[in-house]
């Protein structure tokens, strides 16, 4: 089966009509009652919810025989996320990602989506709406943005003292947070990034971080940016060097501006110890 064929403008379009209509009126201005905790610490907010019926809605019309997986509806019924490498073709959807910066007044926030077929992206788009920025990426077509090709551009030699990175430890487990403070002295920086996967991946595309980690990885979160990411020329792979599977629902994920870098900034922010594991991963 082919994957179905996209007009990239068309969706992108699509995204914004609707961030312009029920996420940005409300940036700044969320009325009581308009936010709710899913789980402890897990907010989401109206945005959040009107976004992603909208969304998907369009998509179903669009597309009927594509189904979408949607954070919020998955939160609602777990049993969705399962599964997901059977599927033919899907798309997956996070509507107001960084809903934790929205609720707080942080512009650092925006909507994902991809397009997954055979078990890896072919299609994403990030939209950050305050900075206006719409990223998109096909498999094997490259990252857009703005009509401009856009190209990593973390340093072109990899000297941990004067890279930097961003580690989101929250849900890291103890003896890998552990490690991962103890590594945090051999880099320039290192700090707990935007608070939003749609902010980091277009970070890291923009040269403002070398690396980043992190460990919880639903794949609402990391598809679209994945995509974006390697499509520009950095990675996106699982501390044992496998490339991200939005299917896979491991928890770790290393990515690094440039390709070329994985390697050195996994080992850097992990300090792997397989090293016949190294040597079968370097060209």
């Amino acid at each position: 089966m082919v994957a179905p064929r996209v007009d990239i403008e068309a969706i992108s379009a699509l995204i914004v009509e609707v961030s312009e209509r029920v996420i940005v009126p409300r940036f700044r201005a969320l009325a009581d009652g308009d936010v709710a905790e899913k789980g402890p610490g897990d907010l989401v907010t109206v945005a959040d919810t009107e976004a992603e019926a909208l969304i998907t809605d369009a998509l179903l019309r669009a597309f009927p025989d594509v189904p979408v997986i949607g954070e919020e509806a998955v939160a609602a019924d777990p049993p969705l996320a399962e599964h997901l490498d059977e599927l033919a073709s899907y798309w997956l959807l996070d509507p107001l990602d960084g809903t934790a910066n929205f609720v707080a007044g942080d512009p650092g926030f925006g909507t994902m989506l991809a397009l997954v077929h055979d078990g890896e992206p072919v299609a994403a788009w990030l939209w950050l709406p305050v900075r206006g920025l719409m990223i998109t990426a096909e498999l094997g077509s490259g990252a857009w943005a703005d009509g401009r090709r856009l190209r990593t551009e973390g340093a072109a030699f990899w000297t941990t003292a004067e890279s930097r990175a961003w580690v989101s430890v929250r849900f890291l487990p103890p003896e890998v947070r552990r490690e991962v403070e103890a590594n945090a002295r051999a880099f320039e920086s290192v700090s707990a990034g935007p608070g939003a996967a749609v902010a980091a991946y277009a970070g890291l595309v923009a040269g403002e971080v070398d690396a980043a980690l992190q460990w919880r990885t639903h794949p609402w979160d990391h598809a679209p940016g994945a995509l974006v990411l390697t499509e520009a020329g950095g990675a996106a792979r699982r501390p044992d060097g496998t490339a991200y599977r939005p299917g896979d629902a491991r928890a770790g994920l290393v990515l690094a501006a440039r390709a070329e870098q994985w390697i050195d900034a996994r080992d850097a922010l992990l300090r792997a110890q397989d090293h016949e594991l190294r040597s079968r991963e370097r060209p």
